[in-house]
């Protein structure tokens, strides 16, 4: 017997157009029913599939969330050793028309001479963290460092008339301040640093009673060691023999873990240091001043 998808023709002599109204509206009706079958099904895999994109999707976000959150911590205070030039011990460099300025390698002013070394920038990122860790636009930031020998400008003998490597910056948008400047010694009893003072803005500068954080920059040891094989760091290589990040008597508290900065290029290209620093204008500063021993 003739058959159609299963089903015997009313007319098996004639072509399956030819079998009849009644055959056609089963054969309609048929189809539809599997069309609605295969459609449900089709849309419940689609369900299922934006419900599991979905959830991808969604634990992507998390995940990414979580992995870009980053917390910055507050940054030690520190004494500001003998040699601040901020007016708290001799000398205010802070009160000179010249101060603020991005390159400290050279002096300004009445004087003229130039620290030598292996070039160096520093980027400080200062957080606001009494406005959730936000960017700490406007405030003033003065940095000061030795010389590649370990000597400080206005202090030490034969540069008292010298002001380089002493500089202020006003921190941007971002919270940034940049400097360029030259990689510090190791002198005697202390690991290599860069000191530096925060103030709420470029007028509070007059007077360093006015700094809301005073701290330390920590150079890594690896650099270190590259740079003051160079020329003029010979005595570094010994002074650096002789202290860790953990006997030094500033960073040995933690080993400097929040005052270590991150260091990348060469001798002969020149360093980019970096480190962010998080201040609490809620707590009551309690660095700056000379240290019980070493600088």
């Amino acid at each position: 017997m003739a058959q159609f998808e299963g089903r015997p023709l009313p007319r098996p002599d004639e072509e399956v157009f030819d079998q009849g109204l009644g055959f056609d509206l089963d054969t309609l009706l048929s189809r539809r029913g599997l069309l609605r079958a295969v459609g449900a099904g089709a849309l419940g895999l689609g369900l299922t599939a934006c419900g599991s994109s979905s959830s991808s999707s969604d634990d992507s976000v998390v995940e990414t969330t979580t992995s870009a959150s980053t917390s910055t911590t507050e940054i030690p205070d520190e004494t500001a050793g003998p040699y601040p030039g901020d007016g708290s011990n001799g000398p205010n460099v802070l009160a000179e028309s010249g101060i603020v300025r991005s390159d400290i390698t050279s002096s300004f002013g009445d004087a003229s001479g130039t620290a030598e070394g292996v070039p160096m920038t520093l980027t400080l990122t200062i957080k606001d963290l009494a406005n959730d860790g936000a960017a700490f636009a406007g405030v003033a930031v003065y940095v000061w460092h030795c010389t590649r020998s370990g000597e400080y400008s206005m202090y030490s003998t034969g540069i008292t008339d010298e002001n380089y490597l002493r500089g202020v910056q006003i921190a941007d948008s971002a919270g940034q301040v940049k400097f360029t400047s030259i990689f510090p010694a190791c002198y005697s009893g202390r690991w290599p640093h860069i000191h530096f003072e925060v103030y709420p803005d470029q007028a509070s500068t007059t007077s360093a009673s006015n700094a809301i954080a005073t701290s330390q920059v920590a150079m890594p040891k690896s650099d270190c060691d590259t740079v003051y094989a160079t020329t003029g760091y010979e005595a570094s290589v010994k002074n650096l023999a002789q202290v860790t990040l953990a006997t030094d008597n500033v960073f040995s508290d933690d080993s400097g873990v929040s005052q270590l900065a991150t260091v990348t290029g060469s001798v002969s290209a020149g360093y980019a240091a970096s480190l962010t620093a998080g201040v609490d204008t809620t707590t009551t500063p309690s660095g700056g001043g000379a240290p019980p021993s070493g600088r």
